[in-house]
């Protein structure tokens, strides 16, 4: 690999890795790129490894519009990863996971690939695979209004249900008596669509799943929609507030907001070994194995 800038985004429980993330960033160093690290991550090794850190060339919580890494290194969970995708802000830099938390759906390396990391890419043993987003349109949203995973809209921790009156495309669909609404990617359909009984879809599709939260009708099930489509959902209930969540960024709304969901207009590069697929990974991760 030429000398490049690589952006790294990273948990701050690393306890058991520091020796292997503190060679890795060494190797960095003698192969003459750069980093770029989040405060978070940077703040954590610095009491451990501060020598290691020579090759950190900046520390920033917003990366500047000038600032292209060519590749993105995400050191944690799934949701560390769905941060560092937040952190590059739209970039279609490719982002690779190195998971050290549990199931790591997104995640394709482990932190002992580290050593190797390098040389497997410059051989082609990892390979970039594009996923969409969802844009979110609403008032007084303060935060990136992107979601990799899924959309939530849900009740108040101790208020009663929400109803989210549905529309696709500017046509009713449906009201959603229930704690709340997920509108999910592909990408995040093995994530809390899963725990509702949502459907799991192939990474590409193109497809959206709206799958309620508790819902009050047996007839309300999870459905699968065009990625196309533009769903709006407009919350009511006897609260006088609700719950936004985009991948984990939550924000309290006044009910009877409106939400517009969209497909975003960029996609982001995920990374991930070519030696194993899909199936692969459910197979592994879900325990499909004989």
């Amino acid at each position: 690999m030429e000398s490049v800038i690589i952006a790294i985004y990273g948990s701050r429980r690393q306890d058991p890795h520091v020796e292997v993330l503190s060679t890795f960033l060494e190797s960095l160093k003698a192969a003459g790129h750069c980093v770029v690290m989040h405060p978070k991550l940077y703040s954590y090794l610095r009491e451990r490894i501060p020598e290691a850190l020579e090759v950190v060339s900046e520390v920033t919580e917003v990366l500047r519009d000038d600032i292209m890494p060519s590749l993105a290194l995400s050191i944690g969970g799934d949701g560390t990863f769905l941060r560092t995708v937040a952190w590059l802000r739209g970039r279609h830099t490719p982002v690779l996971g190195v998971n050290t938390g549990h199931l790591g759906y997104l995640a394709s390396a482990s932190v002992d690939d580290l050593p190797t990391l390098s040389e497997d890419i410059v051989q082609g043993k990892y390979v970039c695979e594009r996923r969409g987003l969802i844009e979110v349109e609403t008032e007084n949203y303060p935060y990136w209004p992107y979601a990799l995973n899924e959309v939530t809209v849900s009740k108040a921790s101790s208020a009663s249900m929400i109803t989210a009156v549905t529309e696709i495309d500017g046509r009713p669909l449906a009201d959603y008596s229930a704690d709340g609404l997920i509108i999910c990617t592909p990408t995040g359909s093995t994530a809390y669509n899963l725990s509702v009984g949502g459907p799991i879809m192939q990474p590409g599709t193109e497809a959206r799943v709206i799958a309620p939260i508790a819902a009050h009708s047996l007839t309300l099930r999870p459905l699968v929609v065009s990625a196309d489509a533009v769903i709006g959902v407009t919350v009511q209930g006897r609260s006088e507030t609700f719950r936004l969540t985009l991948d984990g960024r939550s924000m309290t709304l006044p009910i009877g907001t409106r939400v517009v969901l969209r497909r975003a207009p960029f996609y982001i590069n995920l990374m991930r070994r070519a030696d194993i697929t899909f199936a692969d990974t459910l197979r592994s991760k879900l325990h499909w194995t004989s």
